[in-house]
């Protein structure tokens, strides 16, 4: 298949609503209940085809994307019409394929509005795992199964540094059984201190979020957060781990300009930081809150998507940067963006 109708397919179907799968339907896999990322508070797979992989929630309801299985071999219908004639389902340990990623809370001070991992709890979808069965669970898999990275992200639910301080030590705990393991970070961070923190544990990447470059945006969707205090972060984060070993997300979606979005990765590239170009994902958890701050909003074209993952990869081209120096989180999984290098 040519490469730009490739990563279309994938597009369009990051864009599109719940597969819907049969009643008898029966996967070889267990489902991915994620509780945080754009999959948050839905039973998931993961659909393969030519190298691609998208994670799509599941319904038995009727949708615009219906899954197929004819004696174990899957493909996919657009509006009743065929549109990828064979697709694997891919099997994610932890949140991610190969990965153990792991999302230490859901509760949190901060109210970003396109977030929906705080309202899971009301919806009794936490997992609330202890650092002992995290860390249980990721030598588990390690024995078991193919994994090739452990990755922690979380919320915070008191303060930076307590946050901080769990996640630094179940990243030393890990790093000790598994000296070779790679191991991404996703925290909120207050200063170098943590960063450094983060990294002495045995992190080997970090993700340090502004989620979007227009500050008249980020103040009416993560106004408890100072985005100028984070790029200072990013700089820092840079300084400790290098170039190529820090991303942080750009989400699109949320009434930007295409020219600010590929400012913002034309900026981060210039510090030595790879974005994760993220659209926004809106569902019945955030879609209220989300058009309360910024108004009413339309789904993200899948044009539009590629479009900004080819322009963007041209951005990492000329910075001498590219995502596949990432082995954890999002960069390596690919699963809810069209990432350049990967897909496109």
């Amino acid at each position: 298949m040519d490469p730009y109708l490739r990563a279309l397919k994938k597009a369009e179907l990051l864009s599109g609503g719940p597969l819907r799968v049969s009643k008898s339907f029966k996967p070889p896999f267990p489902l991915s209940k994620s509780t945080a990322g754009p999959g948050a508070g839905s039973a998931s797979l993961v659909i393969e085809f030519e190298g691609i992989r998208v994670k799509k929630a599941i319904t038995w309801d009727e949708e615009e994307f219906s899954l197929a299985d004819s004696e174990g071999k899957y493909s996919i219908t657009k509006n009743g019409k065929p549109f990828l004639d064979e697709v694997k389902i891919g099997h994610t340990l932890a949140h991610a394929p190969e990965q153990a990623f792991f999302n230490l809370a859901t509760e949190c001070i901060y109210n970003c509005r396109f977030c929906t991992s705080p309202a899971l709890k009301e919806r009794g979808a936490t997992k609330s795992l202890t650092d002992e069965k995290i860390i249980s669970m990721i030598l588990h898999y390690a024995e078991s199964d193919n994994l090739k990275a452990v990755a922690l992200t979380s919320a915070v639910v008191s303060t930076p540094q307590d946050t901080i301080d769990r996640m630094s030590k179940i990243v030393k705990t890990v790093r000790e059984a598994l000296p070779s393991m790679p191991i991404g970070v996703e925290p909120y961070v207050e200063n170098r201190q943590q960063i450094e923190q983060l990294k002495c544990a045995g992190a080997d990447e970090i993700k340090l979020n502004i989620e979007t470059y227009d500050k008249d945006i980020f103040e009416k969707v993560c106004g408890e957060q100072d985005i100028d205090s984070i790029i200072a972060n990013i700089k820092s984060a840079v300084e400790v781990f290098g170039r190529g070993k820090v991303t942080s997300n750009i989400i699109y979606g949320m009434g930007e300009t295409d020219e600010n979005v590929l400012a913002g990765c034309e900026y981060l590239a210039s510090l030595g930081c790879v974005a994760t170009l993220r659209p926004l994902r809106l569902n019945d958890l955030n879609r209220s809150q989300m058009e309360a701050a910024v108004g009413h909003l339309e789904p993200v074209d899948p044009e539009r998507m590629v479009r900004l993952a080819q322009k963007y990869k041209e951005i990492l081209i000329n910075h001498n940067l590219t995502t596949l120096s990432f082995k954890t989180m999002c960069h390596e999984c690919t699963c809810c963006d069209v990432v350049p290098f990967r897909d496109i």
